[in-house]
């Protein structure tokens, strides 16, 4: 299995999934939520189980509950996740796609804005997975994860670009599975926030889980606390603008809207993103010239402005580091030029 604790692959802006439900009958009398289970869910543990509430995925009548919970009669009892249930039939898809390498066991593609990594809720085909199984044919299934999916050891939100490996062999995707699991890899993103960061360079630490008040957002909790999952972003400013930000993002770990959860929590939101608000003015003048520019820069941008520039790691079979680096893409670009505009113009 692609271990969790040290990349997260669920699917970006989604609603947790039902996985198993469970009613309790009439006359059931108080147990424990963990040992209600056991003898109800095939193949699952006590350990589990108790992860899954730790986590936020074990909820009782829609409600996440802990591990000792007593489960009383007719009490729906659900294991939830971010991710459907692999039920879905992987279909080929001829969708164009930008390889910046490949061989015998990875290819190396730059992601496209928009493009969905994999399919899930609403978005049952044109991703890259289906990209993917027509130009390979066959990706290697993780055996020991029922809902991984193939070739995939990491993935990246559906509204940010850049670089994004993908196994090609059973061997590449557990050799790769491991290095992002270690923390061996190497991920450095660009991203445009709101606000002059007051640093030149800085690091966020900070446990990443389920907003308890949306859980369509990551939510940032104390690094020494029970929730959610330990989580370190390096960022460093590369050019500053006024009102917004250039900063370079570097990854200790990999989780779920990990640099947007953990910029908006230092207070630089990434500029144009929907789901933290960063599609708002939320630093600059009142006028409504700024308005206006502000909203030419989202209709060029209509997304968080993210983006994975780099990404290496050491080859499965030859043991060599392997770097890649893609570009910014022409949106994020093009902000960038109207905010250097826009700055020199009222300096």
């Amino acid at each position: 299995m692609i271990n969790t604790e040290g990349v997260d692959i669920d699917q970006d802006d989604e609603e947790l999934f039902e996985h198993h439900k469970v009613i309790a009958d009439p006359g059931q009398t108080a147990l424990r939520v963990d040992k209600f289970l056991i003898d109800r869910i095939p193949n699952v543990s006590r350990s589990k189980i108790s992860l899954a509430a730790k986590s936020g995925n074990l909820h009782v009548n829609g409600a996440p509950v802990k591990a000792n919970y007593k489960v009383k009669a007719l009490d729906e009892v659900a294991l939830v996740f971010a991710h459907p249930r692999k039920e879905l039939e992987l279909i080929a898809e001829d969708i164009p796609l930008d390889i910046i390498y490949e061989d015998d066991d990875v290819i190396v593609v730059n992601k496209a804005a928009e493009m969905v990594v994999h399919p899930g809720h609403g978005n049952y085909s044109g991703t890259l997975i289906n990209a993917l199984l027509h130009h390979i044919n066959a990706l290697p299934d993780k055996k020991s994860d029922p809902n991984g999916y193939p070739g995939l050891v990491h993935r990246i939100d559906k509204g940010t670009t850049g670089l994004l490996v993908v196994a090609k062999t059973e061997q590449a995707l557990n050799h790769l599975g491991a290095q992002f699991f270690k923390r061996t890899s190497s991920r450095l993103y660009d991203a445009i926030v709101w606000g002059d960061v007051e640093e030149e360079e800085g690091t966020v630490i900070g446990n990443i889980g389920r907003s308890k008040s949306d859980r369509k957002q990551m939510a940032v909790f104390p690094p020494d606390g029970e929730l959610g999952k330990h989580a370190v972003t390096n960022y460093k400013v590369i050019e500053r603008l006024g009102y917004v930000t250039l900063v370079q993002c570097k990854l200790d770990t990999g989780r779920t809207h990990q640099i947007r959860a953990h910029m908006k929590h230092i207070g630089h939101t990434l500029f144009g993103d929907p789901r933290y608000g960063g599609d708002r003015v939320l630093k600059g003048t009142t006028f409504s010239k700024y308005r206006q520019f502000i909203d030419n820069c989202f209709k060029t941008l209509p997304r968080q402005a993210l983006h994975a520039r780099t990404l290496g790691f050491t080859h499965p079979s030859t043991e060599k580091w392997m770097e890649f680096e893609a570009p910014l893409p022409e949106d994020m670009l093009a902000v960038l030029e109207k905010w250097r505009g826009y700055t020199k113009a009222n300096n």
